[in-house]
This record gives C-alpha cells, sequence and structure tokens, in this order.
C-alpha cells in the first residue's frame, strides 16, 4: 500500500512539473483578435515571418507538441486561448489557418485529432 501511495505521488510531481509557463495565462485574446494588426503579428510570427513578441515566441515554441499532445501540457488557460483563437483563425482567416496547418503538420497526420480537440 505504501509503495502505491508513494509511485502515486510520485505521478502527482510529475504531471505538475509538465505543463507550460502560465506566465501569459491573463493574455486577453480577444484584444488580440479584435486587432487584425496584432493578429497579423501572431501569424508572422508563428510562420517564422515576421518578428515575435516575448509572447509570441513562447506559443512558437510550443506549437509542436501542442500539436502532437493535443495541448496535454497546457494550463486551462492556455487551452481555452488556443481553442478561441485557432477556431477564430480557420474561420476568419482560412489561407493563414492552411499556411499555419502546413508548416506544423505537413504530412496532415494530427489534424483530425488537433481539430477534435479544438472542437471539444
Amino acid at each position: 500500500m505504501k509503495l502505491f501511495l508513494v509511485i502515486f505521488m510520485v505521478q502527482i510531481v510529475l504531471s505538475v512539473g509538465q505543463k507550460y509557463t502560465s506566465r501569459y495565462d491573463n493574455l486577453n485574446i480577444d484584444q488580440v483578435l479584435s486587432n487584425k494588426r496584432v493578429l497579423g503579428n501572431y501569424i508572422k510570427c508563428i510562420l517564422d515571418e515576421g518578428p515575435c513578441t516575448a509572447e509570441g515566441r513562447e506559443l512558437r515554441k510550443h506549437i509542436p507538441e501542442a500539436i502532437e499532445s493535443n495541448c496535454a501540457k497546457c494550463t486551462e488557460a492556455q487551452k481555452r486561448f488556443v481553442k478561441k483563437g485557432a477556431n477564430f483563425v480557420k474561420a476568419n482567416h482560412p489561407k493563414d489557418w492552411s499556411r499555419i496547418a502546413r508548416k506544423y503538420d505537413p504530412e496532415g497526420t494530427r489534424a483530425a485529432s488537433f481539430n477534435n480537440f479544438l472542437s471539444s
């Protein structure tokens, strides 16, 4: 029984330590999405076509793993941010979304799973 408790506690510690930084969890996604210039800058950053803010660099750094794992290491705030932002870009900037998808999932092997995450 003690061994089970130790293993359980180790798993809890490991899972807590495996989240992305919550430093940007208070970013106002609605402000970003409603400002064409700011949103365009984030899209350029994600596509490596322009300079990045600190938030943009952090986002870009984790995109491949987030797509691979359906945001498993994201905080709840980050999951809301990713879902709202990605769904907005898909609906309002489909050409940019296609370019982002090709960059981060060139084979299209993660698209169905990630789209399920986005709609959950």
